[in-house]
């Protein structure tokens, strides 16, 4: 019997049903090679699926099921074409199940629907997409970060171990699998954007991963190639950028405290490093068609799966080490234990205090001086770098990037506490 909560249900099937079918309909086509599969079929299908639900008989939904596969295995066997694919017939199927579905919950068969419609509708830009936009890296990695998102980062343990200074494991590859995201926007930006941009935008992506290791490539770069110095120099400065804003995403994410504390003077950062990075770009002469395809210097896809791991690792030793300082020499301890691990990198050590903070180890006001005290050590670290990477003229314009961002950051400091 058809119970009057049912009626819903049913007109979500009915709608599945025509959504789905209609757009198998505009690819059905006509004559002796057309699809045996439309509108009707479709509707049908769903409507057969959610009338089996609601009569409430378990053996009769999966009849039914059996049934809409029988039909569409006959309906492969007898087509006309020599390459009829699967995707109607499978979709007929799956058409029937979002009926069933729809008089469970009415809510998720519609959103199913509607996601079902979409991707048959895509199917010349998803094919376009898959032959031609990506490359054979660009795939590979993109099925990598869904792997480290979907598989491994729900199954890495989500409670403190002792043995890591009661750090988080889940936390370690979580810093992992942001950085390798903000690679790959990085790596669309720059694709999107044209060659003139390409360098600076990979400059500024790049610093998610490491702004160290950036004002060192792009120093070596503008003194290999003086006519793209503005562009390198605008990649340098950005990836400064780069660094604030990851340092406020991740205590946001591991000491949402400590991270409203930073905002003001990340943001601040931020900006100047970018205004001085956006200065440098107008100044750039255009380039070669291909000389920002960051493809040109990649043709192993966008990620850099080995430097992100090794920025966990150090996060791993930089917690062990802040936290073997505090024990040992206390506050002292905890800044100088900072300041040495910024001098290579200053994620991991701003990534330590977060986590020591919300974990009650340290208090806010020593955190945040500590995340100042790692901005500017490696800060120090960089302006050295770019002087034996790029040269003088190149470490001049960076470093004084470098400053104008960290001393906004610290008058903003001085105003807010």
């Amino acid at each position: 019997m058809v119970l009057p909560a049912d009626v819903l249900g049913l007109s979500v099937a009915l709608g599945a049903g025509l959504l789905i079918g209609l757009e198998r309909e505009r690819r059905k086509g006509r004559g002796a090679a057309r699809q045996a599969a439309g509108i009707r079929s479709f509707t049908l299908a769903a409507l057969c699926g959610g009338l089996a639900q609601a009569l409430g008989q378990p053996l009769l939904v999966a009849l039914g099921g059996l049934a809409i596969v029988g039909l569409a295995a006959i309906a492969y066997w007898r087509s006309p074409r020599r390459d009829p694919g699967l995707t109607t017939e499978l979709a007929l199927v799956v058409t029937y199940l979002i009926g069933v579905l729809a008089v469970q919950q009415p809510a998720l068969g519609a959103g199913a629907a509607a996601v079902v419609a979409a991707l048959l509708a895509a199917r010349d830009k998803l094919h376009r997409l898959a032959t031609r936009l990506l490359s054979e890296g660009e795939l590979h990695d993109a099925l990598l970060l869904a792997a480290l998102v979907l598989v491994v980062l729900p199954l890495t343990p989500a409670t403190p171990v002792a043995a890591l200074g009661g750090l988080v494991p889940r936390t370690v590859v979580l810093l992992g699998v942001l950085i390798l995201l903000l690679q790959a926007a990085g790596h669309v930006a720059g694709r999107l954007a044209g060659p003139r941009a390409g360098l600076a935008l990979a400059g500024l992506f790049s610093g998610f991963v490491s702004s160290t290791a950036t004002v060192a490539s792009m120093g070596a770069r503008a003194r290999a190639q003086p006519a793209q110095a503005a562009a390198c120099e605008a990649g340098a400065m950005l990836s400064t950028a780069a660094t604030w804003l990851q340092v406020l995403l991740m205590l946001t994410a591991i000491s949402p405290a400590l991270g409203a504390q930073v905002a003001p003077l990340a943001l601040a950062g931020a900006a100047v490093a970018a205004g001085t990075g956006a200065w440098r770009v107008r100044g750039s002469p255009r380039l070669a068609a291909d000389a920002g395809d960051p493809r040109r210097d990649n043709q192993r896809g966008p990620l850099r799966v080995r430097e992100a791991a090794l920025v966990s690792a150090l996060l791993t030793a930089v917690a062990l080490g802040v936290g073997w300082a505090q024990q040992r020499f206390g506050e002292t301890g905890v800044l100088v234990a900072t300041a040495l691990g910024a001098l290579a990198d200053a994620h991991a050590a701003v990534a330590t205090l977060g986590t020591l903070q919300q974990a009650g180890h340290v208090d806010g006001g020593l955190a945040l001086t500590g995340v100042l005290v790692a901005i500017g050590t490696n800060s120090v670290s960089r302006t050295v770098t770019a002087a034996v990477a790029g040269g003088a003229a190149y470490a001049a314009r960076v470093g004084g990037s470098l400053l104008l961002s960290g001393g906004a950051a610290a008058a903003v400091h001085l105003l807010v506490n």
